[in-house]
């Protein structure tokens, strides 16, 4: 039975450029690797390191983090959005009982008002 390939959810960015390498940097990579059977310990990478000789054409670095921010871009946007709406909508209905609190109040002082007029203005014309 084959099932099909799942999908990632939509905001994982997924690869849409395929990049072609030249032939020699890929026998290069090829006759660097070691045999599978060597096991070696990871060598650590300082974070500054500096790429000596970048195989990559003029003006890609630039393509591709403006690509990356695009996409960053809208997917931020969704997320500040969507939480945003949570945050609204719970501060919203910890502020219900409150706003019924003042719309009662409200309401008795205007009813109060109201019957105390009446009963002065009732007193009057009999």
């Amino acid at each position: 039975m084959s099932t099909p390939p799942r999908m990632p959810p939509r905001f994982v960015p997924t690869l849409t450029d395929v990049v072609h390498l030249p032939e020699t940097a890929v026998l290069s990579e090829a006759q660097a690797a070691p045999p599978p059977a060597a096991v070696q310990e990871p060598v650590p990478v300082p974070a500054e390191a500096p790429v000596a000789g970048s195989p990559l054409p003029h003006g890609i670095e630039e393509y591709v983090v403006h690509r990356v921010m695009q996409r960053v871009d809208v997917v931020l946007d969704q997320r500040l959005r969507e939480a945003i709406a949570l945050v609204v909508q719970e501060q919203t209905r910890s502020m219900v009982p409150r706003l019924r609190e003042e719309v009662e109040a409200v309401v008795r002082h205007a009813v109060y008002e109201a019957v105390a007029e009446e009963l002065a203005n009732g007193s009057n014309v009999s």
